[in-house]
């Protein structure tokens, strides 16, 4: 299995998790997504060096995921590409900021470690919070709770048709790939020497295909947005889950609930 067929088959298996049936899958989309939306902005607004009053926020994901049925495994093996990129983010900053914090053992701690490992668990909470919303949401879904707050149409759709026919792109990119290889057997990869002819030839495929699909949609009526069925109302307790988990956002961002629960047991 090439690449491509990789990269479409992880497409594929989002999709699957999305239409399964658990009490997190049957929230409302535009239920999750404000939660989910909140949850990534608490987390982001806790200052630097509060690391203890961070950890909590973990309560959020580990609870989805076990109500959900998705394994956390699942989580970190599709998001293995982006994590490093977290690690990048702040990785200067134990050489910037050399401040002793405290001291464990023999070992001092800076306060640029402290800001290190706290920016490396807000892209963890966050990156754990959107994958669940991925998971347990279809894009269509997504794109609806986005139509629901008045966005522009023109944004939603764009966001649609890029997941929905993406997967069109990493088909032609297959095609292209195995022609190549077939062409160059024993080669690893492109060779440097054919990546411009290479993506030259995947861009107007590409346009070509767009063309095709956007001819086809214009036939059955499309004139520059979707139609969205309300299929799904929003009930009680959608509301419920949106102020039970605004409510505990709001509780553990401003009391140190470690702290709190460390002072229990002294």
């Amino acid at each position: 299995m090439n690449q491509m067929a990789w990269a479409m088959r992880e497409l594929q298996q989002m999709d699957e998790l999305a239409v399964e049936n658990s009490p997190i899958h049957s929230r409302h989309p535009l239920a999750k997504l404000l939660v989910t939306v909140f949850y990534i902005f608490t987390v982001v607004s806790f200052q630097k060096y509060d690391l203890t009053g961070l950890i909590p926020m973990i309560l959020y994901p580990m609870l989805l995921f076990a109500v959900s049925g998705i394994p956390v495994r699942l989580c970190f093996q599709k998001l293995r590409f982006i994590l490093p990129l977290v690690c990048v983010a702040g990785i200067w900053n134990p050489f910037l900021d050399r401040t002793v914090a405290g001291v464990i053992g023999n070992l001092a701690v800076t306060g640029g470690m402290i800001s290190f490992i706290t920016l490396l668990v807000k892209g963890i909470f966050t990156l754990m919070a959107s994958f669940l919303l991925i998971a347990t949401t279809s894009m269509e879904k997504i794109c609806y709770a986005l139509h629901m707050l008045h966005l522009p149409d023109v944004m939603v759709t764009q966001a649609l048709m890029t997941y929905r026919y993406v997967s069109l792109l990493l088909q032609e990119a297959g095609t292209m790939m195995n022609a190549y290889m077939l062409r160059a057997p024993g080669q690893k990869g492109v060779h440097h020497r054919a990546w411009g002819s290479f993506a030259g030839q995947l861009l107007l495929r590409s346009m070509d295909r767009a063309q095709e699909l956007y001819q086809s949609m214009q036939m059955r009526g499309f004139h520059g947005a979707f139609y969205y069925a309300d299929v799904e109302k929003f009930h009680t307790a959608d509301t419920c889950y949106i102020i039970f988990w605004g409510m505990v956002f709001l509780l553990m961002r401003y009391m140190n609930l470690s702290e709190w629960i460390g002072s229990l047991f002294l």
